[in-house]
């Protein structure tokens, strides 16, 4: 059974400080190519924020990027997964919680990221696999 460390274990934890500047967390997303980020402060999860939270908090309010810092606009009602839990577990609590990211815990401690796309993925090329050995093991007995 897989679980959500075997997604989140060997990749860094990109993340910002609740202290950025919405203009600077835009641009590290946007040098990552991800459509949300982890904030944190001293190293604890403070919050999350998105592509969502820039058009809605601060395109549509008319606010400066500037001048908005994260802590500001982030969303901060969050639901967590610990790395043990299984895949079905994340996409239950993604689904019934309507969110796309959740941040990855061991203990007190952030140490990932995963996103629904990420579990998209995952799965896909498991399915792949899983079928490149079906056709080697059907055509390696014919």
């Amino acid at each position: 059974m897989s679980r959500v460390r075997d997604i989140v274990h060997d990749r860094e934890l990109f993340h910002v400080e609740e202290s950025s500047t919405v203009a600077e967390a835009a641009r590290k997303m946007a040098e990552l190519r991800v459509g949300a980020i982890l904030v944190l402060t001293d190293g604890h999860v403070a919050g999350v924020f998105s592509e969502r939270d820039i058009m809605h908090r601060v395109v549509l309010e008319g606010r400066d990027p500037s001048l908005t810092f994260v802590r500001q606009v982030m969303s901060t009602s969050l639901t967590t997964v610990d790395e043990l839990a299984t895949l079905e577990e994340a996409m239950e609590l993604m689904s019934s919680h309507g969110y796309r990211h959740l941040p990855v815990m061991r203990g007190n401690h952030a140490v990932g990221f995963l996103s629904m796309r990420d579990l998209m993925k995952y799965e896909l090329e498991r399915k792949t696999e899983e079928l490149h050995h079906m056709r080697a093991y059907i055509h390696g007995s014919a």
